[in-house]
């Protein structure tokens, strides 16, 4: 497996670890490399738990590959989009153990997995891209408005705003709080009891549920490719 995602697994469970040095950027050989961990994880059944290094999940897309031109930004963002939406429709639960800061991609690792924990600190976790001169794309606004509550929505992705880790629950990115010493064993728990589940169900279910976003990213992944960013 890429030295970019350690993969660990644990009498069925999947630890995928983001290792791409300083604020973990999503860069294409990242997202490479997640598909490929993600491969592993369905072959092996195994419940998914999806964390970064201490302080950070990710801090969002490489901004040098964001920056070399626009035919590099919109094939990053189509893959990164596309990766949401495997996430989103895995066949076994994603848990997202958020180890610190989540930052615009960070922020929507935890907006497409099933159950998401952070750690209490001065960490922020949000969507920048208005702040740092980026128009949302059409599946993150979509991915968004379905994840967040209504009140969030519009200051998160209009606005920028960044929250705290226990306001990022209020808001829809996190579901709940815990110290950084437990986050680990936290995820296990929660882990261990999503491997109760019946996973056909789970499954069968989770498709069912997302059916009109995952439709909704389809189209909006195309329109990401006509439009600029």
């Amino acid at each position: 497996m890429s030295e970019l995602i350690d993969y660990r697994l644990d009498e069925g469970i999947a630890t995928l670890t983001l290792n791409n040095g300083k604020g973990n950027p999503i860069s294409p050989q990242v997202i490479v490399a997640f598909n490929a961990a993600l491969d592993r994880a369905e072959q092996d059944r195994a419940v998914v738990i999806i964390t970064g290094q201490p302080g950070i999940l990710s801090g969002g897309y490489d901004l040098k590959v964001m920056t070399a031109g626009p035919q590099q930004a919109v094939s990053l963002v189509t893959s990164g989009s596309t990766l949401a939406r495997r996430l989103l429709a895995h066949p076994f639960p994603i848990i997202v153990a958020c180890s610190g800061h989540a930052v615009a991609k960070g922020a929507f690792l935890l907006l497409s997995a099933d159950y998401r924990i952070g750690i209490e600190g001065e960490f922020a976790i949000g969507l920048n891209e208005v702040r740092i001169g980026m128009t949302m794309h059409h599946a993150g606004i979509e991915l968004a408005r379905d994840r967040l509550v209504p009140a969030a929505f519009n200051r998160a992705v209009i606005n920028a705003e960044m929250f705290t880790p226990k306001a990022a629950i209020s808001a829809g990115f996190l579901d709940e709080v815990v110290s950084a010493e437990q986050l680990h064993e936290r995820a296990l728990a929660v882990a261990n009891e999503l491997k109760k589940i019946n996973m056909k169900a789970h499954r069968n279910t989770k498709l069912k549920v997302r059916k009109a976003l995952l439709e909704l990213l389809d189209e909006a992944i195309l329109r990401d490719q006509e439009a600029p960013l």
